[in-house]
């Protein structure tokens, strides 16, 4: 079991999103995805958010939300639960990222990229201003995302 973060900033109706292209052996390796990564010992959600953000992106949050938890349950056997933030304040400026390119794409245009199918459904969530969630998503060993549970109640998927 481990704790991640993961956040969408947003600007101008985009999110700024990282293609994952740089990293070995990365479990995301060619999709789009948010900034975040695993909590380091003794951090809070917040302090893995803000150190994550500000490591990947050179950004410092001043404004963010808590919008859900989301359980990653994977054949691989190691189950990850992950906080989920959107962030409308920040400051400095952009840096390079060591994991991959980022890029503001706009949130119209987020669905046609390479993304995880669990991401469709918690994107899809944000878009539509839910209050905090929950959301169990389960893949199998081919990482085809198999069940779909938001607060309690499974999904058509």
């Amino acid at each position: 079991m481990y704790l991640t973060t993961l956040c969408y900033l947003e600007r101008d109706d985009s999110y700024l999103m990282l293609h994952r292209i740089k990293k070995k052996n990365d479990i995301n390796e060619g999709k789009w995805i948010g900034v975040g990564g695993k909590f380091e010992k003794d951090e809070s959600p917040e302090d893995c958010l803000l150190r994550e953000v500000r490591e990947e992106t050179g950004y410092t949050l001043t404004s963010w939300r808590y919008r859900g938890i989301i359980t990653f349950v994977t054949a691989r056997g190691e189950t990850e639960y992950m906080s989920l933030y959107t962030a409308d304040g920040f400051e400095g400026e952009m840096q390079e990222c060591t994991e991959g390119v980022l890029k503001w794409i706009r949130k119209s245009e987020v669905p046609e990229l390479n993304l995880w199918e669990g991401d469709r459904i918690f994107l899809r969530l944000l878009a539509g201003e839910r209050p905090f969630f929950s959301l169990k998503l389960v893949y199998d060993a081919e990482d085809r995302l198999m069940k779909a549970v938001l607060d309690g109640q499974e999904m058509e998927i």
